[in-house]
């Protein structure tokens, strides 16, 4: 078979001909990019955000600080030394030491173990419960979803805090049961939010595709609407370990913290908070900045996530 050249198509061949091979012009539109998956646009997204990525870099510092510390830096933790008591920072201490003689950066990383242990425990409980409440409820509609609304309008109707001092003053004070009572209010939020998202999710084709199928509830709760409201949950589990962490600090403060000598951020700053005048800053300041890093960095890592799973907050 023949083949026609056009003479607009020949004019193309001899210009690359003469320019060394060189391509086309790109299209006015500019250059066409390769497709990518949602997470890795949200990946790009979310390492563009500088914010988020020093949010992170300061969670990673206290966590390798509180975990990994205390096989570099060891100090005596478990048997109190009063001689030392309150011997202000110097080479031998770093940051001093506190009414017991302990090492003060020593009881910074315990502090830290147990307010990030309990923070993420009880906001990983929390989530859960939360994720599974709000996507069966979203999904079965009608009387069921009005009934299960209801039991989270009555628990959001209760003071969080006074409904956490009640439950810590039956529960003893250990890191799992301080965890339980503050997940025990705290999945309330991530249900409603999980339910609105199931509302919007259940009305898919492919959720009713998979009706069609024979799907079952399960197999729709946890195939395909959790699955695909996991951006949400991602989302508000970093601003719940932020929630949990200051409110174990309002426990200690109150005096219904950590039994001794188990420790956290709050319970350093609540025995130092009567020693404030009389000069002994290295007991209240240092527990007060880890706190505030650790519940802004949380933060900022929520907001870096919220901007980089959230389509309409993606930046072009």
């Amino acid at each position: 078979m023949t083949e026609f050249v056009l003479p607009e198509d020949s004019a193309k061949i001899a210009e690359m001909q003469l320019g060394g091979g060189r391509a086309p012009a790109p299209p006015e539109g500019g250059e066409l990019r390769a497709i990518q998956s949602g997470w890795k646009l949200s990946y790009r997204e979310f390492v563009s955000n500088r914010l988020a990525v020093v949010g992170v870099g300061i969670l990673v510092v206290f966590i390798l600080f509180s975990f990994a510390g205390p096989h570099i830096y060891q100090t005596n933790q478990s048997l109190a030394n009063p001689v030392l008591a309150y011997n202000s920072p110097s080479g031998a201490h770093l940051l001093g030491t506190n009414a017991q003689g302990f090492d003060e950066i020593g009881q910074l990383m315990r502090g830290g173990q147990s307010s990030l242990e309990i923070g993420g425990l009880a906001a990983l409980m929390a989530i859960v419960v939360g994720t599974l409440f709000g996507a069966i409820s979203g999904l079965a509609g009608g009387a069921v979803d009005w009934f299960m609304m209801r039991i989270v309008d009555v628990g959001l109707s209760i003071p969080y805090l006074l409904a956490v001092l009640v439950l810590a003053t039956v529960l003893h004070s250990s890191v799992f049961e301080l965890s339980l009572v503050l997940a025990a209010f705290s999945w309330l939020v991530p249900a409603r939010l999980v339910r609105g998202e199931v509302l919007t999710l259940r009305e898919r084709d492919f959720v009713w595709a998979s009706r069609v199928m024979g799907a079952s509830r399960i197999r729709l709760v946890f195939k395909h609407l959790i699955p695909n409201a996991i951006s949400v949950t991602i989302v508000n589990v970093t601003f719940l370990i932020a929630d949990t962490v200051l409110a174990l600090a309002t426990l200690a403060f109150l005096g219904f913290g950590l039994p001794y000598p188990l420790t956290s951020w709050g319970d350093q700053m609540a025995n130092a908070l009567q020693f404030q005048s009389e000069g002994y800053w290295w007991l209240l300041y240092p527990p007060g900045v880890c706190l505030v890093l650790v519940v802004l960095a949380t933060n900022l890592v929520g907001d870096g996530l919220r901007d980089a799973l959230d389509v309409r907050l993606r930046r072009r």
